[in-house]
């Protein structure tokens, strides 16, 4: 199949976060699988900064193949030479929507000038949600256009990308579109929406995830229209790219080790203690990686902290987030400093040695679509421990992790203690690290699920 892949950010390219990692891994595993696959994405400051070579292929697009699948550029000057992506710390690019209007049409009209007719064309997210809108509404009188099928992942549907209806006008389409049951959404134009409307099949980036999304609760106000497209709506969970997570050849940590050399990690710990301040102690060392804020499960962990602090454990996090989070994180490390080791930035190698050296991984997300850092924890035999939503439902079970099912503190605390009581128990630990270093999150199985996918769409009668 040939198959196109349109993603606002792609790793190593330019990224934000983990649409990007996705966007990056999924092409090359299809490759593999012996798919013609290419991808369009913006060509902004990050990629010229980052030095890759690019070729002109036209006045406004480049290519470039060092990753082993053409990445073909669209280039203007004024929308992506910019320092963010998608804005800056002062908030969102208020020309977004002319921004990534003009990303998806000439991203359709590039398939049709390299003469690429798509099997399937792959969509991410909101900022590619018009490349299917435009495909069903403005290029499907054009033949070379005919017979695409389209495929649009829902990476998390709180972002939507949502602008005022008085901007309709700048994208072109009938404004007729502007309704309910197309792309209007509470009086303002909802991109996310028209890609759920207007696609062929949505997927999620988990099973789980899928459902969610269709119920109140997780659904930000998208929930009724997901719910009309259900038996379209897919769950596929990501992949994990064990040739960076891996700790039998991780360059980042102190010592590398494997399932044949399990007692290795243990000097991982004990390093990562004396880099981190903490007592050498045969405690059970917790490692947070994480966005501060309370979709991450930060609310409850901070009602839950004074009490957890008082626990027979040591706590290492990593990240920064919501200011509300720094201050109590920082003032419960300046009272606990022999139990907290807080770190407020983002530190690519740190990272990597808590997932080595710490015993047990917290992840107590209200919500979260796929999540990686439960599949990482577990390459390195360090326990998840998790609330049973998403992503790290369809991959944390009571045989390689501690799950928690009531969003609440108390909840969390009596899972915590059951994971401090477990760890005592030396055969009972090692069979959930063995369990978690044998799980196999691999691309190639996950790729293997989007081709059938694929098939399914292009292949129908």
């Amino acid at each position: 199949m040939k198959i196109a892949v349109c993603s606002s950010e792609v790793v190593p390219f330019a990224k934000t976060g983990g649409l990007a990692d996705v966007s990056g891994a999924l092409p090359l595993a299809l490759k593999k699988l012996g798919h013609e696959v290419i991808i369009i994405m913006p060509k902004y400051k990050q990629v010229l900064d980052a030095g890759f070579r690019l070729r002109k292929i036209s006045p406004d697009v480049l290519v470039n193949d060092e990753i082993g699948v053409p990445v073909y550029f669209i280039e203007h000057e004024q929308f992506f030479n910019r320092p963010g992506l998608y804005g800056e710390k002062t908030g969102d690019y208020p020309d977004n929507l002319d921004r990534f209007s003009h990303y998806s049409r000439r991203a359709l009209e590039l398939l049709k000038e390299i003469d690429f007719k798509a099997d399937i064309i792959h969509c991410h997210d909101w900022q590619s949600a018009l490349v299917i809108i435009y495909l069903k509404n403005l290029y499907n009188k054009d033949p070379f256009y005919a017979g695409i099928k389209t495929l649009f992942t829902i990476h998390n549907i709180g972002y939507q990308g949502l602008f005022s209806k008085e901007e309709f006008p700048k994208l072109g389409l009938d404004w007729g579109l502007f309704n309910m049951e197309a792309l209007e959404f509470y009086d303002k134009i909802n991109l996310l929406k028209g890609g759920i409307v207007f696609s062929d099949a949505i997927n999620t980036v988990s099973v789980k995830y899928s459902k969610e999304i269709q119920t109140k609760e997780f659904g930000f106000g998208l929930e009724g229209v997901l719910h009309k497209r259900k038996d379209t709506l897919f769950g596929i969970i990501n992949g994990l790219d064990y040739s960076i997570w891996n700790p039998a050849t991780d360059k980042y940590i102190f010592k590398r080790y494997s399932l044949k050399k399990l007692s290795d990690k243990y000097k991982n710990k004990e390093a990562l203690q004396k880099l981190c301040g903490l007592p050498k102690k045969n405690v059970p060392l917790f490692g947070m990686v994480s966005r501060l804020a309370a979709q991450k499960g930060l609310d409850i962990f901070a009602l839950a902290i004074e009490q957890f602090c008082k626990l027979e454990l040591q706590l290492v996090i990593l990240g920064t987030g919501d200011l509300k989070y720094h201050v109590i994180l920082e003032d419960i490390a300046k009272r606990y400093p022999k139990v907290v080791s807080l770190h407020l930035k983002f530190d690519d190698p740190l990272a990597h040695k808590i997932y080595a050296g710490c015993d047990i991984f917290l992840m107590p997300s209200h919500y979260e679509p796929c999540g990686l850092g439960q599949m990482i924890s577990m390459s390195y035999g360090t326990i998840p421990l998790v609330y049973k939503t998403g992503g790290l439902a369809d991959t944390v079970n009571e045989k390689n992790g501690f799950v928690f099912s009531k969003y609440t503190k108390d909840d969390f605390l009596k899972t915590v203690k059951k994971a401090i009581s477990t760890y005592k128990n030396k055969k009972a630990w090692q069979k959930l690290m063995i369990s978690g270093m044998q799980t196999n999150f691999s691309w190639e199985e996950s790729a293997q699920k989007y081709v059938k996918l694929y098939k399914k769409l292009v292949f129908k009668a």
